[in-house]
């Protein structure tokens, strides 16, 4: 079984009503650990859930997509508090900002999310908010911990969101402890600037020189790590890349036509890696590593195929694997 750890959410995405100014706010289940849980489900993996969903009506309404997707809810019991929020808008290129109130995905207990583990699974995804609180991110450590021992490969995708951190300094350390324990990292290009500026980074503020800087100091000081043996970095509309100590690759997007959002593309992008490297056997500790350039191309291709497809909608809505392999079959 894969097991995705971290948050649910409901995204209010606003919409422009009129040309008054006036927008409205439609809500959208999401979070990007549940993102991915239903992504790798509908590429047609065992899927389990770790994350508290509340008692109320949002919560409710988080459960349907993760059902209808065919994930498990690996906390059987619902908590009290009110579902966590994030209130989602868009700049001039469709490029989600987000703003998050939280609440349901932080209640949970160290011994409750160990009792809910599987006792084997191949693989445990670390979600972005669980190391940007101190108690929260002792937890996950431990929860990721014993995951491995249980036969898990590691992997994170971190979500840097300065907005959400009091601390920046402090949330860079919790992070770098859950950096030196995965197996594969994956990070968008503002990720990085973020962790650099101790601020949220647009790539458009970005010169060609620095995002090559960037990348190369990361990808390095990532794979310097003990346990981290593949790296791949998104650049948004320029594509994504990928860095094992035997190779690299890259990859322009695929085309979403019609173009929706893309609010879960990573998230999607993330699910169809981790499908296709499992299938290949090469989510192993050890196997990532060895990847060298053309498994990576073809990892980073069907990666992107599932992320474009995913954005030919408002919100996040992962393709089938019959729809990824109808495309890569053309």
């Amino acid at each position: 079984m894969f097991v995705v750890g971290g948050e649910s959410l409901i995204d209010l995405i606003s919409e422009p009503v009129g040309a008054d100014g006036v927008i409205r706010l439609v809500a959208h289940q999401g979070g990007s650990p549940y993102n991915c849980a239903i992504a790798l489900s509908k590429l047609g993996n065992d899927t389990g859930f770790l994350c508290p969903i509340s008692t109320d009506g949002l919560g409710t309404y988080l459960l349907a997509p993760l059902a209808e997707a065919g994930v498990k809810p690996l906390l059987g019991e619902r908590v009290e508090a009110y579902t966590t929020l994030a209130v989602v808008t868009f700049d001039a290129r469709k490029s989600a900002q987000y703003g998050f109130y939280r609440n349901a995905d932080r209640a949970f207990t160290r011994e409750g999310l160990i009792a809910a583990l599987p006792q084997r699974l191949e693989a445990f995804q670390v979600g972005g908010f669980c190391p940007i609180e101190p108690e929260d991110a002792g937890v996950w450590l431990d929860v990721a911990q014993e995951a491995a021992r249980r036969g898990a490969t590691l992997t994170m995708d971190p979500n840097v969101r300065p907005s959400l951190v009091p601390d920046f300094a402090g949330y860079k350390q919790r992070l770098s402890s859950f950096l030196g324990i995965v197996n594969l990292v994956k990070v968008s290009i503002e990720d990085l600037a973020s962790l650099e500026q101790n601020r949220a980074v647009r790539a458009t503020e970005l010169t060609a020189a620095e995002v090559e800087a960037l990348v190369e100091k990361y990808t390095a000081d990532f794979l310097g790590r003990p346990n981290c043996e593949l790296v791949i970095v998104t650049f948004g509309e320029e594509g994504s890349r990928a860095f094992t100590r035997s190779g690299s690759a890259r990859q322009d997007v695929y085309p979403a036509v019609p173009f929706g959002d893309t609010v879960g593309a990573g998230d999607t992008l993330m699910a169809a890696v981790l499908t296709l490297l499992n299938e290949q056997g090469n989510l192993k500790p050890g196997r990532l590593g060895a990847m060298g350039d053309a498994a990576l191309a073809k990892m980073l291709r069907f990666g992107a195929v599932a992320a474009g497809l995913n954005c030919q909608f408002v919100g996040c809505h992962p393709p089938t694997r019959a729809e990824v392999d109808a495309v890569l079959a053309d």
